[in-house]
């Protein structure tokens, strides 16, 4: 499990590998918005859960795998962030809205084009007690920059000419070109501040179960036992008097087998998980341990296709795998119906500050792919594709992996294609989406791939020609220059115009095969509450919301 030390690109939209859809039923919201039924259950989207009643000793959270790193400038899935954003903060605070307000960085200005100001919040203080200081800002951003580090945030910042401290709590940074993308960026983890005496004394144990880190967050790191644990404590030296925890530790327990996260949860021996296997939602609400909740997400589920030397090289047999794809069957196969088939690779949610025409053209001015194998089979046959084969990896994270691989090796050999379903440990699994040498041999591999700021082409910039998350290699000049110019423009209803024209360029020639959205589902167990089950926990400090219920 390697990640190359190299400068790498990558998009600041953050694989994530596990499904989040579940059907929930929700007793405790204190604001929902939606509701309906799907296969005979009712269930509707919760904003928030009820306010706490009082502090806690102690919560305990499962996680389905182990984190890979606790270094800001690595962490990019699931198992990283829901840790790693309790203890450290950005510049922005990403809000369950997926609106900004002030984090580390009291305000923000874009007095030109390419110059972006943040005024350093004073007052706050790193886990070790030292003071924040914008030398700490610099150094922290910087370091995405530096190529001994390889950081996997780098796409955020590479536009970036300098990142200069200009006043006592100032810091400016100049682009290159004027950059859309960079400030929004910052409200994950490319923007997060660590204490640069921290970075310069824990080299390259920074961020590992050895070194751990210090930030400013709610909580702070206590230690990482490899291979069952990370625990963390409240810090009462918090700077946000409105946020401080309510719970004295928080402990992530690392839980691969699905049967045991479930069991677990239903016994009361963790108190939550981000992750929900789907054949499990049913029983664990009936099971009056807790709540299954759900709230508005901005994923989408997608086969990524790895390798376009192989027969998925053809976009005529890219289209037929899609089109042999029964979706909707695929739907009420992993989530009781939660969900709907897509084909295209961004959410309605996040076309926030869209221009209206813009957006409905992205949604609607599009080829769509109906389930239709007698039509798939005649793509292949013209592709010349028939026989050819395809690996699809997977892993046994939850019943929709073995869903998605057994329903695409079924659809491959259904239209002449030779299929062959490849497993890895969730673990392993991970570095598919951080070490090239992982997805040798795979011709595909599933992902929910979810966006961290209101943009959709927070998405579409990670599939320019040599970016980090291109995974399969795919380049096409006039959709490079599209983007690049839609990052260059501020406006963002004028930016939406052209993120419609890239959503309509990669929905017709699937350089990943979009599958379905869903949104974001948890469970939390009866004795505690105060959260939002957003999809911005993977960012916000969410850990401190929660309290005794």
């Amino acid at each position: 499990m390697s990640v190359s030390r190299t400068r790498t690109r990558r998009g600041a939209a953050i694989l994530a590998a596990v499904a989040v859809a579940a059907l929930a039923l929700t007793s405790c919201a204190a604001q929902s918005t939606g509701s309906g039924t799907s296969a005979g259950t009712r269930w509707k989207l919760t904003e928030q859960t009820a306010a706490p009643s009082g502090d806690i000793d102690e919560i305990t959270w499962a996680s389905y795998a182990e984190p890979f790193s606790l270094d800001y400038a690595y962490a990019f899935d699931y198992a990283d962030n829901q840790v790693l954003a309790n203890v450290c903060e950005s510049l922005l605070r990403l809000n369950s809205d997926f609106s900004f307000s002030p984090g580390l960085a009291e305000k923000w200005e874009n007095p030109t084009p390419t110059t972006w100001v943040y005024t350093i919040r004073q007052g706050v203080k790193f886990h070790d007690g030292t003071d924040m200081t914008a030398d700490d800002v610099v150094a922290s951003m910087s370091r995405i920059l530096d190529p001994e580090v390889g950081s996997s945030w780098y796409s955020v910042y590479q536009n970036v000419k300098s990142i200069e401290k200009t006043g006592d709590w100032e810091v400016t940074v100049t682009t290159k070109i004027p950059d859309s993308q960079f400030n929004q960026g910052l409200g994950g983890s490319a923007g997060v501040v660590e204490s640069a005496a921290t970075l310069k004394k824990l080299g390259k144990d920074y961020g590992n179960s050895t070194g751990g880190v210090n930030c400013t967050g709610p909580f702070q790191f206590d230690s990482w036992k490899a291979g069952e644990r990370v625990s963390l404590s409240r810090f009462d030296g918090y700077w946000d008097k409105d946020l401080v925890a309510k719970s004295g530790k928080l402990d992530f327990v690392f839980m691969e087998d699905a049967n045991a996260r479930v069991n677990a949860l239903k016994s009361g021996e963790v108190d939550g998980t981000w992750l929900v296997p789907m054949n499990a939602v049913n029983e664990l609400q009936s099971s009056g341990a807790g709540d299954v909740l759900y709230g508005v997400g901005t994923a989408v589920q997608n086969l990524i296709v790895s390798n376009l030397k192989g027969a998925l090289g053809d976009v005529r047999v890219r289209k037929a795998l899609l089109m042999a794809l029964d979706r909707k069957n695929i739907v009420d196969a992993m989530s009781s119906g939660v969900g709907e088939p897509t084909d295209v690779h961004t959410t309605e949610s996040v076309w926030l500050n869209a221009d209206p025409a813009a957006k409905e053209a992205a949604f609607t001015d599009i080829e769509h792919y109906d389930y239709d194998v007698e039509a798939a089979k005649k793509l292949v046959e013209e592709a010349g594709a028939v026989g050819k084969e395809i690996t699809i990896v997977t892993a046994p994270i939850g019943q929709e992996f073995a869903v998605i691989s057994q329903a695409t090796a079924a659809a491959a050999k259904s239209i002449g294609l030779e299929a062959t379903i490849k497993t890895m440990t969730p673990s392993a699994y991970t570095t598919l989406f951080s070490d090239p040498s992982a997805r040798e041999g795979a011709d595909l591999f599933y992902t929910v791939w979810y966006l961290s700021s209101p943009d959709p082409l927070e998405f579409y910039g990670i599939l320019r020609t040599g970016e980090f998350s291109n995974y399969g290699g795919w380049s096409n000049p006039e959709y490079d220059a599209l983007v690049t110019k839609a990052a260059s423009t501020m406006d963002a209803a004028e930016r939406s115009k052209l993120s419609a024209q890239a959503q309509q360029i990669t929905n017709k020639e699937l350089p990943w095969l979009p599958l379905m959205t869903s949104p974001n589902a948890m469970f939390m167990g009866k004795r505690v509450t105060g959260l939002s089950p957003s999809i911005n926990f993977m960012y916000y400090p969410w850990g401190a919301t929660l309290g005794a219920r």
